[in-house]
């Protein structure tokens, strides 16, 4: 006797609360093995594939893609026990442990990634009684129609929302959650709820003269909303805290760097691997941070304490179609310009590929911000909370320079630092980044401390 099982959306660690339906691995009538990746989601931080810690015939799927889904709310119903499955599942589940669990969240697996497996579709048969049951359609929100009249003597219910975020989008809308009804558990209005009712609201046709003059006006005058969700939203969070929280002040200088290409040059002349820009600038930050502890650290506001770190994990800026993250290189202080080299390389072509885990993009104790990349020269960037500081790179730039006390070509770089006033004053910020402005100009002072 065959016996149904659902898998939940199992927390995803670091916080996270819902993830999106990006894609989905598995089919109903699929037979899964255990530990096999059935969906692919996204989170405000990484996609994710999660696996299923059942093995049998997937009977259900609930969402579509698109759908977000609280943490806790159904993803799949899986048929395990039928004879007619285990044959399947126990060869796939003997390949798993061949290969090794293929898990990435917490507490499912502990080994190396595995190969995707292929799918394999099976129909029960009248043999063991059963069949896979259809998945039933996912209800469509909409709205009801308007009532012919008023019942004010009819008590509303509790609207079943959890998320705040899908209330503040409801409330900045005006978006009645009690005329909505949920497609999560137990009819849990998501945000995809919300926004599908936006959606018949801006394309219902008009019923009377009134809506064809003043509410398409103010439509129009209002412009396009983009929800705040995703990456693009948890970075707009932890801006908005960084800036509630933390009194930053800035500090900058221009820098002569025409010393630290040609030693760039020269590195890579040799014939080794070639050394990015970026990770000489990460090898002057560690040197920097090791001489002046204090911005390597964060405060504990609830202990009032500066928590000092002992190691440097370095979080860089990089834009991605799916918005600005931050990958974290950890142990940047152990690491050569070579090891440097090749993790950014490796990072950013995950953060580009929406392959970073929620691992790679949390824990950094210090930012180094290559804004120059963008064409500007200067910026006052905003500190990645709840760290001390940010290095910003502006362009490298031929300017004329005094050298040697005469006028001059050089390749001039602006250097800006933005720091936690609570942490150190200006004497520590002035001192670090100018010491990185020292490096920059004469990589040997760089020799004489590491």
């Amino acid at each position: 006797m065959a016996q149904v099982l659902e898998f939940k959306l199992p927390d995803l660690g670091e916080g996270l609360t819902e993830a999106e339906i990006v894609r989905w691995l598995v089919a109903v009538g699929d037979v899964v093995a255990i530990d096999q990746p059935v969906v692919e989601v996204e989170t405000a931080k990484a996609m994710v594939e999660v696996p299923c810690p059942y093995g049998g015939v997937v009977t259900a799927r609930y969402g579509e893609e698109g759908t977000e889904l609280p943490v806790g709310a159904p993803l799949i119903t899986v048929a395990v026990g039928s004879p007619d499955v285990d044959a399947v599942a126990a060869a796939g589940e003997a390949a798993a442990e061949a290969e090794g669990s293929g898990n990435v969240l917490v507490g499912y697996g502990t080994q190396a990634p595995v190969r995707r497996r292929r799918r394999v579709r099976t129909q029960l048969t009248a043999a063991n009684g059963t069949a896979p049951a259809a998945p039933a359609p996912a209800p469509v929100p909409t709205l009801p129609p308007e009532p012919t009249a008023p019942e004010p003597s009819a008590p509303q219910g509790p609207v079943p929302v959890i998320s705040p975020l899908v209330r503040k989008l409801a409330r900045d809308n005006g978006v009645d959650l009690h005329a909505l009804r949920g497609t999560g558990p137990d009819g849990l209005i998501l945000r995809a709820d919300v926004e599908a009712a936006l959606r018949v609201e801006a394309t219902a046709p008009p019923t009377t003269a009134a809506h064809t003059t003043a509410p398409a006006a103010t439509a129009a005058s209002e412009g396009t909303r983009i929800p705040l969700k995703g990456v693009r939203g948890a970075v707009a969070e932890k801006l908005s805290r960084s800036r509630r929280e933390i009194p930053d002040a800035t500090c900058w200088v221009d820098a002569d760097a025409t010393e630290l290409l040609r030693a760039r040059a020269a590195m890579n002349a040799v014939g080794s691997p070639k050394i990015s820009l970026v990770a000489l600038l990460a090898r002057i930050c560690a040197a920097a941070l090791a001489r002046f502890p204090e911005l390597n650290s964060y405060v504990d506001t609830e202990a009032r304490e500066v928590v000092q770190l002992p190691g440097v994990h370095l979080g860089f800026a990089a834009q991605t179609e799916r918005g600005l993250v931050v990958p974290v290189v950890r142990d940047a202080h152990t690491r050569d310009a070579e090891s440097l080299t090749a993790e950014f390389a490796r990072l950013t072509e995950a953060a580009r590929a929406g392959r970073l885990t929620p691992g790679e993009l949390t824990g950094g104790t210090f930012t180094l911000n290559n804004y120059g990349v963008f064409g500007v020269d200067g910026s006052t960037p905003i500190i990645n909370h709840p760290e001390a500081a940010m290095l910003g790179v502006g362009r490298i730039v031929p300017k004329p320079w005094v050298h040697e006390g005469e006028l001059a070509v050089r390749h001039v770089v602006q250097l800006s630092l933005t720091f936690d006033h609570r942490v150190c004053d200006g004497g520590t910020a002035g001192g670090f980044l100018r010491y990185v402005a020292d490096c920059v100009e004469q990589p040997a002072v760089l020799l004489r401390t590491v």
